[in-house]
């Protein structure tokens, strides 16, 4: 019997254990993400602020210094700190996902691939 257009079953077994592999290593990249702390600082280094690799947040330190001069220069130096953190984060989410996905080609004739 003809195919009917779909692609053959062991590329379909392959992809399904693909797809497999890929939960299972996402669910993996998502404990380590949680676990991981990444800091974020203002470019003076009087404020830091620490997210996890899914943009939770964990910590966050203010020098003395920045608290003697005045809520405006503190609230500035927190934004600094955590939008660097964030975008540490996300950065680092962005590549472990990358690298996990990386080696994926589910490029299936008759499932829009």
């Amino acid at each position: 019997m003809a195919g009917f257009g779909l692609p053959n079953f062991g590329q379909l077994t392959e992809a399904f254990k693909k797809a497999q592999q890929i939960q299972q290593d996402a669910q993996k990249l998502q404990e380590e993400l949680d676990a991981m702390e990444l800091e974020g600082s203002s470019a003076d280094g009087l404020a830091s602020i620490w997210l996890s690799g899914n943009q939770q947040p964990l910590r966050v330190r203010l020098s003395p210094e920045l608290l003697s001069q005045g809520s405006e220069a503190a609230e500035a130096a927190v934004l600094e700190a955590l939008k660097a953190a964030y975008e540490r984060s996300t950065g680092t989410m962005k590549e472990r996902m990358e690298e996990l996905t990386g080696g994926l080609n589910l490029n299936l004739p008759g499932l829009g691939g």
